[in-house]
């Protein structure tokens, strides 16, 4: 890219951004490994969607590839949610370029940002901070987090109604951290998606084959526009999504997770959630966090 720093490679609906940071020979080793394996890589994808669209149920999913075994891994604790192996795909895919990259050469920092999921590596006392947009037209942070590389994190993805995937739900953005990007991605989707007014009328819908033929979402509703919802609305609507948080935090799929509806926060982490889950619906961390204070992990 025009930095000199960074990678820029597209095929098909994948477009990554390859960020590598440490020796010279290094990074040029790592881009090299990341390169072959981006090769055939949508290919091997292809091949297997058959499979990948079909939602997780008592039939046993026949898959050959590496990344098409991690989507399914990654979306394993969510089969009783009407799941696709999907759900996984753009995380899954940052992983396996980011392994690429730390297999070949020792490094600082990297990251693969996947359209916004991404996989993230740390070599010991290196740290990463990201700002959160969970209304991209607005171009104004929500938050910030800064992950440490003691922190466990090794992926971070957002889902909402306003992104480039469809979803069922009503949030601005769920923005997920988890051990891994595949992980981040199927937990990010399942909440957007739980973040839900399912009977109001101040929310739009449409089926989502009438805006992407090949969604594996077939005929299933998705979220077109969302009005100015009442506070007690969004209280209801991040609540739903809340609980599905909670579960993903308390099982170890995921280590945190913000979720921003209109401009009210929720946040949920392993740190917190005796804290989140008592009755005071507003968090001391949720506050920091709309005060713009940097949340460490």
């Amino acid at each position: 890219m025009s930095d000199g720093c960074r990678w820029h490679a597209r095929h098909g609906p994948i477009d990554l951004i390859l960020d590598v940071e440490g020796d010279d020979d290094a990074v040029h080793e790592a881009l090299a490994a990341a390169r072959r394996r981006f090769h055939g890589l949508l290919d091997e994808l292809v091949r297997e969607l058959p499979e990948l669209r079909r939602v997780l149920d008592a039939r046993p999913h026949r898959l050959n590839g590496d990344v098409a075994r991690a989507m399914l891994v990654a979306v394993e604790p969510y089969r009783e949610q009407c799941v696709t192996p999907m759900a996984a795909v753009a995380g899954a895919v940052a992983d396996r370029l980011l392994d690429a990259l730390c297999a070949a050469a020792p490094l600082r920092r990297a990251s693969v940002n996947n359209g916004g999921d991404v996989a993230l590596f740390l070599a010991p006392g290196e740290s990463y901070t990201f700002g959160l947009c969970g209304d991209i037209a607005k171009r104004r942070e929500s938050a910030r987090i800064s992950i440490g590389a003691d922190s466990g994190i090794g992926g971070v993805a957002t889902s909402g109604w306003r992104g480039r995937s469809h979803s069922l739900g009503i949030a601005d953005a769920v923005t997920v951290l988890a051990p891994s990007a595949a992980a981040a991605d199927a937990a990010a989707t399942l909440i957007a998606n739980a973040v839900d007014l399912p009977d109001s009328t101040t929310v739009r819908r449409q089926a989502a084959s009438t805006l992407s033929p090949d969604s594996d979402l077939g005929e299933r509703a998705v979220t077109v526009g969302v009005d100015i919802l009442r506070a007690e609305e969004r209280e209801l609507a991040l609540a739903r999504g809340e609980r599905v948080a909670l579960n993903a935090v308390a099982t170890g799929s995921v280590l945190a997770v913000l979720l921003e509806l209109q401009a009210s926060l929720r946040f949920v982490s392993t740190r917190q959630l005796a804290d989140i889950a008592g009755t005071a619906r507003g968090s001391t961390l949720s506050e920091q966090i709309a005060r713009g204070q940097t949340w460490n992990m």
